[in-house]
């Protein structure tokens, strides 16, 4: 009986150790943003924190420091509650750290597992500090970055959505890099896009429009719903996008052949424009813009597209770790696109 009340107290302790440290969610703060300024070895972090007892209402917390973990432990530090980053949903960064290189700032935030590998990752052509003072200035709850980066909020088809972990894997791939969304504050507008960043094992080597983002978005396979102006002859929507890809080597040099299979509607015409004509134009469009947006790429030597993905199981793992060099500036690209117009619109059933 003895034995068994020491083997029922020690379970008990088990499970009291589990929660000892938690704390009340009124003694947390839980931002929902998170800006990083990097200049000469040293970080600025800026924290989001939506007011609890204030509605439509933001504070804005700040620190400096050799690393990102010890800002926020400062930080945290000086506060009456404990900074919670598990519930963060985005890290806006600016241009210098991403020139500079992601590499160390992303390991860490992987790495503490103080951050959800899940966090949006995005760069910022104005200064964090700029950024966060006017946002504050618009009345919001805080949340006003957040949605416009959602899919059934804000997030439009020109726009890129890159997760912390998704950076993580590119800095350590042969063959996959990522892009990050840019943006800065709006004149009429909080919040303005302004194309997407090219990055290349965790820097920042060129940037792509938003008609470019739109290009990788579909090909990358995303449903988009994105919008192209067909010059003089209309503007059509996506509904439905699918590549199909095939692999080979030509007298050792990649050559990949990609089957582009479009749905559209037709959202307006002019009126002596044939559904023949707008294909055939449309086709050449897209067509264009890749090849445009490729040689982009291709000089910057970084495979956003993944391309080599595809050649993985022609390579050995010392070739792979020469890609970007050896194999990626040759790639060649036969694109063939077929479209389809449903120009019955969204009605459904047709």
């Amino acid at each position: 009986m003895r034995m068994l009340k020491w083997i029922v107290a020690t379970l008990l302790m088990l499970i009291l150790s589990g929660c000892w440290d938690n704390k009340d969610i009124n003694h947390r703060s839980l931002p929902i943003a998170m800006g990083v300024s990097y200049h000469e070895g040293s970080y600025t972090v800026y924290l989001d924190i939506p007011k609890v007892s204030t509605k439509d209402s933001i504070e804005v917390v700040s620190g400096s420091g050799n690393t990102i973990n010890e800002v926020i432990d400062h930080i945290s530090m000086n506060m009456e509650t404990e900074i919670d980053l598990l519930h963060l949903k985005i890290i806006i960064v600016d241009k210098e750290f991403a020139k500079t290189g992601l590499n160390d700032g992303v390991a860490s935030l992987i790495r503490s597992r103080h951050v959800s590998p899940k966090t949006l990752f995005v760069i910022c052509d104005d200064s964090p500090e700029h950024f966060f003072r006017k946002l504050d200035q618009n009345a919001n709850d805080g949340t006003m970055i957040y949605n416009f980066f959602q899919k059934n909020s804000g997030l439009n088809p020109e726009i890129a959505y890159t997760q912390t972990w998704k950076i993580f894997r590119s800095i350590h791939s042969f063959t996959n890099d990522v892009v990050i969304p840019i943006i800065k504050s709006g004149k009429t507008t909080a919040i303005e896009s302004t194309g997407s960043a090219i990055m290349k094992n965790g820097k920042m080597v060129g940037r792509l429009t938003n008609e470019e983002t739109l290009l990788l978005n579909v090909f990358n396979g995303k449903q988009t719903q994105g919008k192209i102006e067909v010059t003089g002859k209309a503007t059509v929507q996506i509904v439905s996008n699918k590549f199909i890809h095939r692999s080979s080597f030509i007298n050792n040099e990649p050559l990949l052949k990609s089957k582009l299979k479009l749905k559209v509607i037709l959202l307006d015409t002019q009126a002596n424009s044939s559904p023949a004509t707008i294909k055939e134009e449309l086709n050449k469009l897209v067509i264009r813009r890749f090849e445009r947006f490729f040689e982009k790429i291709r000089l910057g030597g970084a495979d956003v597209l993944g391309i080599g993905q595809y050649f993985r199981d022609e390579l050995t793992r010392s070739q792979l770790e020469g890609w970007r060099t050896n194999y990626f500036p040759n790639v060649k690209i036969e694109l063939e696109i077929t479209t389809s117009i449903r120009n019955t619109g969204n009605l459904k059933g047709t």
